[in-house]
C-alpha cells in the first residue's frame, strides 16, 4: 500500500537536469615554473648560448659504484683531478684501486687542521663540515661537503699540512687514497708528473674562470696601455627543441551525440593539454641533459649543514645567486620544513602574493612550490645503534630569470602549425574506418641557463624534522 501524499524525490529527478562541471583532473598543479620562466620564441628551433672562453671544469664530484657490496671509485671520474685530465686509463685504474673504505660517525674528526695531508678523501655517503681557526682564534665554518665531494686535493698533491679541520656531521662512508699511491703514479708516468708540478706551482688559470681581459686603471703618469680582445668559446652550447607528445582519439559519434553542454573533443583536448604541460614542467627540471637540476655548476652546489633547510642554508644559496635572484623552487614538503625551522628560530618568513596565490618569501625572494622537484624517501642508519630512521630528502633551486639579466629562460618555437597554445599544436590526423578521429598533440620546449651563476641548488635537504614546543 502506498502511503505517500506527494511525488517522491527519486521520481522527480527524472524531470530534472543536473548542473554539471567540466571534467576535473587531480594531477593538475599550478605549474609555477612555466608561469615564472621568461619565454624566448625561436624562429629557427635552435638557441645558441655564446659565452666568453672559459677553462675546462668538471662537475667537482668523483663517482663511485658498488662492487660486491663495497664502494669503488669509477676510474674515469678521477679526471676531476686537474692533473689527471689527460692521463691514460691504466693510470686512473691503478689509482682507483688504491682507495680503501673508511666508515665514520657523527662528530668524528676526519682530518685535523695542521696535520700532514697524507690521504685524499672522497665522501661516498654522508656529510661533513670544513672548519678553520680564524685570525683571532675563533672557529669558522668554511663549507659543508657531501656525497661525491673530495678533500683536500691541493694539500695532498703538494704534501702540505691540511688547511682546515674536517668533522663528520652524519654517519657515513668514505674512500681514501694514500699520498704514496699518487707518488708511484707520478714516478711511472712523466706526463702525470709534469701536470702535477704545474698544478702544485699554481700555474694556469682557475678552472671555470673566464679568460681575462687585460686592462689598466689610474690617473698618474703615462703608462703604456695594454692591448686585448675578448675571446669566445669555440663550440658554444646549442639547445634544440624537445617535446612531449601523444595521439588523442575521439569517436565521431561521441562528439556528435554527447556534446550538448560540453564539446567532447574540446574537453578531451583540454585534459590532454594539462597532462602535456605537467610533463613539460617535469622535463624542464629533471631531464638528464637540459633539466635545471642537471645544469648547476660545481661551485653553485650547497650542502645543508644539519639536513633540515634553515635560513642559513637559503642565505648561502643567495650568496651564490646574488645578482638579482628571482625565485626559489622547492618541493612543498621542503617549504613546509623551512617554515618549521623559521618558526623555531622566531623569524617567520613574510608572505607575498605572486601568481594570484600567497607564497612564502625569504629575503624578499618567493619560495615557489612544485611537486616535480626530485624527492626521495629512504632510510638512514642511526649511528652506532644500527637502527634505521625514515628520511625524506629533496633539493631547493634558486634562479635568476631572463635574457637581459643573463639568467634562466624557457625556449619554445615562435610559431607551429595548428597551434592551440604557445608552443603546443593539435593536428587533425583524419578519421579512420571505425569513425575515430585522431589528433596529434605536441608540446615543444626547452630551457637554457645563460651563465653559471644564474642558478644554484641546496642538496640533501631533509624534510621530516619536527620540533616539540610543549
Amino acid at each position: 500500500m502506498n502511503d505517500r501524499l506527494s511525488l517522491a524525490p527519486d521520481s522527480a529527478r527524472q524531470l530534472a537536469t543536473a548542473t554539471k562541471t567540466a571534467p576535473q583532473m587531480l594531477g593538475t598543479t599550478p605549474r609555477y615554473l612555466l608561469r615564472a620562466l621568461p619565454w624566448v620564441d625561436l624562429k629557427s628551433g635552435v638557441y645558441r648560448v655564446n659565452r666568453r672562453r672559459t677553462f675546462v671544469l668538471g662537475d667537482d664530484r668523483i663517482s663511485t659504484h658498488s662492487d660486491g657490496g663495497s664502494p669503488r671509485v669509477v676510474p674515469g671520474d678521477l679526471r676531476e683531478l686537474p692533473y689527471l685530465r689527460d692521463a691514460e686509463e691504466s693510470c686512473l685504474t691503478e689509482l682507483a684501486d688504491a682507495f680503501t673504505e673508511v666508515r665514520f660517525e657523527p662528530g668524528q674528526v676526519l682530518a685535523q687542521e695542521g696535520d700532514p695531508a697524507d690521504r685524499l678523501w672522497i665522501i661516498v655517503q654522508g656529510r661533513a663540515e670544513k672548519r678553520v681557526t680564524g685570525r683571532y682564534g675563533e672557529e669558522q665554518l668554511i663549507e659543508v661537503i657531501g656525497d661525491g665531494q673530495f678533500f683536500d686535493l691541493g694539500a695532498w698533491t703538494r704534501e702540505e699540512a691540511t688547511p682546515y679541520r674536517v668533522q663528520a656531521l652524519t654517519p657515513g662512508l668514505a674512500l681514501c687514497a694514500e699520498r704514496r699511491a699518487l707518488a708511484a703514479l707520478a714516478d711511472r708516468d712523466e706526463n702525470v708528473r709534469a701536470s702535477m708540478t704545474a698544478y702544485a706551482s699554481g700555474n694556469g688559470f682557475r678552472p671555470g674562470a673566464e679568460v681575462p681581459v687585460d686592462l689598466t686603471s689610474g690617473h698618474v703618469g703615462e703608462p703604456d696601455l695594454p692591448a686585448t680582445y675578448v675571446d669566445y668559446e669555440d663550440t658554444p652550447r646549442e639547445y634544440h627543441m624537445t617535446l612531449a607528445q601523444t595521439i588523442l582519439r575521439v569517436h565521431t559519434r561521441v562528439h556528435d551525440v554527447y556534446s550538448g553542454d560540453f564539446d567532447q573533443t574540446r574537453q578531451q583536448a583540454l585534459l590532454t593539454i594539462e597532462a602535456l604541460r605537467e610533463r613539460q614542467e617535469s622535463a624542464l627540471l629533471n631531464h638528464p641533459q637540459f633539466g635545471l637540476f642537471h645544469n648547476v655548476a660545481p661551485g653553485q652546489r650547497v650542502q645543508t649543514r644539519t639536513g633540515s633547510p634553515t635560513p642559513d642554508d637559503l642565505d648561502e644559496l643567495l650568496s651564490r645567486v646574488w645578482k638579482q635572484p628571482s625565485y626559489f623552487l622547492a618541493h612543498p614538503k621542503a617549504i613546509a620544513a623551512f617554515g618549521r625551522e623559521c618558526t623555531r628560530r622566531g623569524v617567520p618568513p613574510v608572505t607575498d602574493s605572486r601568481f594570484g596565490s600567497p607564497l612564502l618569501t625569504w629575503r624578499g625572494v618567493p619560495l615557489v612550490p612544485s611537486d616535480k622537484v626530485p624527492f626521495s624517501n629512504g632510510v638512514r642508519a642511526n649511528g652506532s645503534s644500527g637502527s634505521a630512521a625514515a628520511v625524506g630528502t629533496t633539493e631547493i633551486l634558486l634562479m635568476r630569470m631572463g635574457e637581459a639579466d643573463r639568467g634562466v629562460v624557457g625556449l619554445r618555437p615562435g610559431e607551429v602549425s595548428d597551434e592551440v597554445e604557445p608552443g603546443l599544436s593539435m593536428r587533425n590526423m583524419g578519421t579512420d574506418q571505425k569513425g575515430i578521429t585522431s589528433y596529434l598533440m605536441t608540446a615543444y620546449f626547452n630551457t637554457a641557463v645563460l651563465v653559471e651563476d644564474a642558478i644554484a641548488v641546496l642538496q640533501n635537504v631533509e624534510v621530516n624534522n619536527y620540533h616539540d614546543y610543549s
